[in-house]
């Protein structure tokens, strides 16, 4: 039952909290005025108040190693282990071993787990972030020079500048003042050379997508709206332009997560990438639509490295990294029978 009670007059505002559908709470200042009455809702503003400072002390490398073999961690190396957890935050290395936790509420690993197994699931990590970063640097690339080449041609070098081509004028204003912020920091020769010597705020298209990030790419082109230039340019990639929207977004996510050198390889991902129906008329069949696991964009990465570099070895390099590290392939949503699939064969 909510707790009702009588609050004198004070010179000090209050904070009342409302219960959004997000059940979030949300804050709003109210200025005294005589006599209130403040409603008191158990929700998460109360959770606060159960909340307790945090005592754990920081530990050393060989207390942390300690601490492992009590939950069943089997040490081959005492020494290489501590020079690990040397170079690897502890806190960030526990994300590789809940895989092999028995009972997570006591951090029990399963029998016969051993720390050079943890050590290689987060080598493989490493090294899958940067296989991921080579296919998705190739991909924006070419989709920059797609995004600058068909729009310019179809409505000026300085096209970016119209607002009458965005379907939302908050967006494009957003974009842009984004934008002008990349132009302005960037110390790149050819930025400083268009801005001294031309009148226009940013450089023409051609240059100024250098500057773009994959995520302020991929807004801009969601919010492109001259139907012609949004499908000549999904039209390289083979590909309807609301499913290269959606690709852009969500590979823009994944690319993120191996910049901020995250863990990738089990994330569950809130934004999944849209399947094709038709075009490609083969890949949908290929992909798992009930998955938010890498998988799918792990087959979208080579889908697209076929139309951008047809004679690349991207495909195999990530089946020797799976196999050499010897991963299971199921914790990324990989379907069991996935390498006999027509898009990692090819």
């Amino acid at each position: 039952m909510n707790e009702v009670f009588l609050a004198r007059r004070v010179h000090q505002p209050y904070t009342e909290y409302n219960k959004t559908r997000q059940g979030y709470a949300r804050q709003r200042i109210l200025k005294p005025a005589g006599y209130f009455f403040v409603l008191s809702i158990p929700h998460r503003a109360n959770v606060r108040a159960m909340k307790r400072p945090f005592d754990k002390p920081a530990t050393t490398p060989a207390q942390q190693l300690a601490l492992l073999r009590q939950r069943g961690m089997m040490i081959d190396d005492e020494d290489l282990a501590i020079f690990y957890l040397r170079h690897i935050n502890y806190y960030r290395l526990a994300a590789y071993w809940l895989p092999f936790e028995a009972d997570h509420a006591c951090h029990r690993l399963r029998p016969g787990t051993r720390f050079a197994d943890v050590l290689n699931l987060y080598v493989f990590d490493r090294e899958l972030r940067l296989l991921v970063l080579d296919a998705i640097e190739r991909f924006e690339v070419s989709v920059r020079s797609q995004w600058a080449h068909h729009l310019a041609h179809a409505h000026g070098p300085h096209a970016h500048l119209d607002a009458s081509l965005a379907f939302h004028q908050q967006r494009w204003h957003r974009n842009l003042a984004k934008l002008s912020k990349e132009i302005e920091r960037s110390d790149e020769t050819f930025i400083k050379h268009l801005r001294s010597k031309y009148i226009e705020p940013v450089p023409p298209l051609w240059a100024a997508c250098e500057v773009m990030s994959l995520g302020l790419l991929s807004r801009w082109y969601d919010n492109l709206k001259p139907m012609p230039v949004r499908r000549k340019i999904s039209a390289v990639y083979g590909l309807d332009e609301q499913v290269l929207a959606s690709w852009l977004h969500h590979l823009s996510l994944v690319r993120n997560v191996c910049a901020h050198h995250a863990r990738l390889w089990n994330r569950d991902f809130t934004v999944t990438p849209l399947l094709p129906r038709s075009k490609p008329s083969t890949l949908a069949q290929q992909l798992n639509p009930a998955s938010r696991k890498l998988y799918n964009a792990m087959a979208i990465l080579k889908y697209l490295m076929d139309a951008i570099a047809p004679a690349h070895r991207w495909h195999q390099r990530l089946m020797n990294l799976i196999d050499s590290h010897a991963i299971p392939t199921g914790a990324m949503g990989f379907p069991s029978e996935w390498r006999s699939l027509p898009i990692w064969t090819a």
